[in-house]
């Protein structure tokens, strides 16, 4: 078979030669949505805040979007376009701040904060990628406020009873140093008379 001629044939070539530009370009471009999540698993108390943090990576603009899902039900919480203002949910206003990597701070968390947080991360070219970080969020313990409560109250029994007995102490110093004050005026008294007599 001899070599490929004709308009059919060029064509043929150019065709074959577009692919393999098109696919060593493909292989050099390092392409899609990357996303890591440094800490899956988040332990909160009521209260506080927490960092759900995500480190993320694409060629183009990327669109950041968070969800939480519980058993009261799903929850946008906020969506932004990387470099543009975040649209913040008006459920989570005023308790969200975002930041450039794809992380979210949600202040003051609640026990209806408790549950599993989905981050997606969109390419502008239509690559995804997705994230989960499940939050557990616990009240404070009571217990330790109870014994706090009760060591208190014993303190302050203890420093009562003492500030009693002192001012006890007190009055029986007075009385004591009035009955010597009056002995001895008394005692006195009888000399100077006993003088006066003797003279």
């Amino acid at each position: 078979m001899g070599p490929l001629q004709g308009p059919r044939g060029r064509s043929a070539v150019v065709g074959t030669v577009t692919l393999c530009l098109a696919a060593g370009w493909a292989l050099q471009t390092p392409g899609g949505v990357s996303l890591v999540v440094p800490q899956p698993n988040i332990n909160a108390t009521v209260a506080q805040n927490i960092l759900l943090s995500v480190e993320y990576s694409c060629r183009g603009v990327a669109t950041i979007e968070w969800k939480h899902v519980s058993s009261w039900g799903t929850t946008s919480i906020v969506e932004w376009r990387s470099g543009n203002s975040a649209n913040v949910s008006t459920v989570y206003k005023d308790r969200v701040t975002t930041f450039e990597n794809g992380s979210i701070q949600l202040r003051n968390v609640g026990m209806r904060d408790a549950g599993y947080y989905f981050v997606t991360v969109m390419e502008e070219h239509g690559t995804n990628a997705y994230g989960t970080i499940i939050v557990n969020v616990y009240e404070i313990i009571y217990e330790d406020l109870h014994f706090v409560a009760v060591l208190f109250t014993f303190l302050a029994a203890v420093s009562a009873i003492l500030i009693c007995f002192m001012w006890l102490c007190n009055k029986s110093l007075h009385l004591f140093q009035k009955k010597t004050t009056h002995k001895l005026t008394a005692s006195t008294t009888e000399d100077i008379e006993l003088e006066t007599i003797e003279c």
